[in-house]
């Protein structure tokens, strides 16, 4: 079968096989762009409202140990409190990143109108 005439964003040719006429495989064929897109798109969501919402939920378990620590004896409250306003930071980046991406998508939506 031949290879697809494609060029992979890095510049090496393609390596897939050719699947139509026009000797291109499916990621480099021009009719499928737009479904391309979309699949990618609908990737891109998925990853970032799962990813913010585990590294919350991994914070939220720190700071809740954190404070079981304190409380126990086991740890020193002036680390503590930093270590607390250094989650609270990572918090805020979390809550800055997800607005950002909110943002792309919105410019994204307005763009195709």
């Amino acid at each position: 079968m031949a290879r697809c005439a494609g060029t992979k964003r890095n510049g090496e040719p393609c390596t897939l096989p050719a699947a139509g006429p026009n000797g291109l495989c499916w990621a480099h064929d021009p009719a499928h762009a737009d479904e391309r897109r979309r699949m990618a798109s609908h990737a891109a969501r998925s990853n970032r409202q799962s990813n913010p919402a585990r590294e919350m939920l991994g914070i939220k378990h720190k700071l809740l140990d954190l404070a079981d620590a304190v409380l126990e004896g086991r740890q020193d409250r002036a680390n503590a409190i930093v270590a607390g306003q250094l989650y609270h930071g990572a918090l805020r980046a979390l809550e800055t990143e997800r607005r950002w991406h909110e943002t792309q998508e919105i410019e994204g939506r307005l763009d195709e109108l």
